[in-house]
């Protein structure tokens, strides 16, 4: 019996030994690259990968513009780690918390030539971790056999291009009946992705008709906001009118995805947080820390509301965005309906600069 990995297993695998700081095995390029997560890397691990060769730090070109370091690849920066740099030289150049303190981290030795393909495919999956984007590569000739010899997580570049960019089918595990203060009675069901990434939820209020346009909303997961009822966003008070406007029109969908800090995770989140303490705007904290400025996966939400058995909502949005990747993905968006809730002294910059730079309509 074949007891081999498929390539989602070794992915999910992947991310879990980044987390830990336990390297993986990259194949591509005519050759192979050992990689970890510059998040959980510690010196013993970073002596172990010199003593296999020269090592190399790969971060995005969001935080390449921080670094004020040309990527010479374009979407990627692959720099020169000197000999004589420690774990506290790699984390400065990957984490911003200290660039206001210690502005100046060069000079740094940018690589040209060769491929940058082992060192995007390092990055992207730090991202799908909820990492920071940023790892350490060293550089090896037979990865099959390092990875077998040491029992390390083998992937092909060929393999993760095409998984990274598939949506993962998701599966209903559960539904079941739910009375809500706020929105009456109605039913929660439970989706868990194939890929073993998080669960994401459809809060079913009343008995909506399949054969009408459904009131509906994508809410992606905000701890600090729905939990805690923060200030610095609009958040909570987004997801209670929404359940309330369900509630009284007798029906609707509320989709909550776990895309927390727009898809970058709530650690991620709380260093942009920091980041926003120190002056930076929402949008450049996220690429000071070298995210994008929204890495949240919205085709998600088109196949649970396809998977509901729903073809045309009315939908309970301030980002134009969500519209049209609605429709893109085939569904037809009849109606926008303005949610417009929230406004409080502590978040009327967030929200204003959501406005400029992200295309809310407030």
């Amino acid at each position: 019996m074949a007891l081999g990995l498929n390539i989602v297993e070794r992915l999910a695998r992947a991310r879990g030994d980044l987390r830990m700081g336990v390297p993986i095995v990259l194949a591509g390029e005519g050759g192979g690259a050992l990689a970890v997560a510059v998040e959980a890397l510690d010196p013993t691990r970073l002596a172990d990968l010199r003593a296999l060769g020269p090592v190399e730090l790969a971060l995005t070109a969001r935080r390449a513009e921080t670094l004020k370091t040309p990527p010479y690849d374009g979407d990627a920066l692959r720099v020169s780690v000197p000999v004589e740099a420690g774990v506290d030289w790699l984390t400065a150049l990957a984490d911003p918390v200290d660039d206001l303190r210690v502005p100046l981290k060069g000079p740094l030795r940018p690589i040209r030539g060769g491929g940058a393909g082992l060192h995007r495919a390092a990055l992207a999956l730090a991202k799908s971790a909820r990492l920071l984007p940023a790892a350490v590569l060293v550089r090896i000739d037979v990865p099959m056999l390092v990875s077998v010899e040491h029992s390390l997580t083998f992937l092909s570049l060929d393999e993760i291009a095409p998984e990274l960019a598939r949506l993962s089918p998701l599966d209903e595990v559960v539904a079941a009946r739910l009375p809500m203060a706020l929105a009456g009675a109605g039913r929660v069901h439970i989706f868990r992705p194939e890929d073993g990434g998080d669960e994401h939820y459809a809060i079913e209020v009343g008995n909506p008709d399949r054969a009408q346009p459904v009131l509906a909303r994508l809410h992606s997961a905000c701890f600090t906001g729905d939990v805690l009822g923060s200030l610095k966003c609009d958040c909570g008070p987004q997801l209670h009118a929404a359940l309330a406007q369900m509630g009284e029109e007798g029906g609707g969908i509320l989709l909550y995805l776990n895309q927390e800090g727009r898809g970058i995770g709530l650690a991620n989140k709380m260093r942009a947080y920091s980041l926003q303490d120190q002056g930076f705007d929402t949008v450049e904290a996220n690429h000071r820390l070298g995210f994008e400025d929204d890495e949240r996966d919205f085709r998600i939400g088109a196949d649970l509301l396809r998977r509901l058995g729903f073809s045309s909502v009315r939908l309970l949005t301030n980002n134009p965005r969500k519209v049209a990747m609605l429709e893109s993905c085939g569904l037809s968006v009849v109606e926008r309906v303005p949610l417009r809730v929230g406004l409080t002294a502590e978040n009327a910059n967030y929200l204003a600069v959501k406005a400029r730079k992200s295309g809310h309509l407030l």
